[in-house]
Formats: structure tokens, C-alpha cells, sequence
């Protein structure tokens, strides 16, 4: 199944009484560029645990991209945006040469991108539901595998990685030629 070509791959939405997590939609475009904003003007004032830039990731052409290829999903609390994910096919070409623990074709491995937590809403949950919401995608739309790299440096998301049983595979450099972002560590979790 390609998650690109066909808007209706199941599990789209997940209502709670909470919060809703739904693919992203036109109307979300402002308010995600404003959440990454702001989630990069936190991490200045604070801790850049992922090392991203205002300005250069993610950016509001990443929500634009996400929601045309219909890949980016949002949670929202009181109909606010508290968190983000990009759920596609897209490997790294630093990908290709790694052990992984299982053999897939792209079009059979979900790769997260641009995961992120409104400040407001951190240590609320929110990544945990987005991690769970694309593990449920995952097995529901009968994809192998999920993917990801994080920045060494990332210590918060490698802790949630790890206790929502995704497995450490390797280290390598995705070749981003910024010094701060050299080596990730590649995750997965096989269904």
C-alpha cells in the first residue's frame, strides 16, 4: 500500500475524549508554522536537544508538503494543535546501508519525520500518543516496519523511542554538512 496515492488508508483519526489526532488539512498550515516557531524559539531558550533552526526545519513548506502528500497528522486538544508527525516512505539514502532487522521494500516501511510537541503541551503526553497513534497506523495498514533517526544529541526522544519498544540498529552521519548534526542513531520497530 502506498500511504502517498491513496488518502484512504485506514486509521486516519483517532478520537479520544481528550484529543483528536487527524491527518493535517489546509487549515492547519498557519497554526502548524506557528508551532514550529515557537517550538524552535523554546529549544533556543532552552535545551536544542534536536539541533533544528528557526527558519530552516521544519519550516511551514514541511506542514505544506506534509499535508499536499497527505503524510502529516496532528493532535489537537481543544481543537489547538499540541503536536505533529510525518508519516511517509521516505528513507534517508543513509538507510541503504544499514542492518536492519528486517528486509523491506519502501513502499513497506513507515519512516517518522518531523515529530514534533508544542511547548505548551510537553510532558502532557503527547509524543507518547503520536508514537502509539503510528505504531497503530502501522499495523492496521500492514506496513513491515517503522523507521527513524534521531540526532545523538537527542536524549528526550531517544528515551520515548526506547520505551515504546523501537530497537537501536546503528549510528550514521545522513551527510546534512551542519556541524552540530552530524551523527543519528537509526531506530525501528518491526510488526
Amino acid at each position: 500500500m502506498n500511504l502517498n496515492s491513496n488518502g484512504n488508508n485506514t486509521l486516519n483519526s483517532i478520537v479520544s475524549n481528550d484529543y483528536l489526532i487527524e491527518k493535517g488539512t489546509i487549515e492547519d498550515i498557519n497554526e502548524l508554522e506557528d508551532l514550529y516557531n515557537n517550538l524552535n524559539d523554546y529549544l533556543e531558550a532552552t535545551i536544542n536537544y534536536p539541533g533544528w533552526k528557526k527558519g530552516l526545519y521544519p519550516v511551514r513548506e514541511t506542514a505544506e508538503n506534509g499535508i499536499r502528500d497527505n503524510t502529516l497528522f496532528v493532535l489537537k486538544i481543544d481543537n489547538k494543535i499540541a503536536g505533529s508527525i510525518i508519516l511517509n516512505h521516505l528513507q534517508e539514502d543513509a538507510y541503504r546501508g544499514v542492518n536492519w532487522g528486517i528486509e523491506a521494500k519502501d513502499e513497506e516501511v513507515i519512516v517518522i519525520h518531523t515529530f514534533v510537541v508544542n511547548p505548551k503541551y510537553m510532558k502532557n503526553g503527547v509524543g507518547q500518543k503520536l508514537i502509539d497513534f503510528s505504531k497503530d497506523f502501522c499495523l492496521k495498514n500492514g506496513f513491515k516496519t517503522i523507521r527513524l533517526d534521531v540526532s545523538i544529541k537527542n536524549t528526550p526522544a531517544i528515551g520515548l523511542y526506547e520505551k515504546s519498544d523501537f530497537k537501536y540498529v546503528d549510528t550514521v552521519d545522513l551527510g546534512l554538512n551542519i556541524p552540530d548534526l552530524i551523527w543519528f542513531k537509526l531506530y525501528e520497530i518491526i510488526f
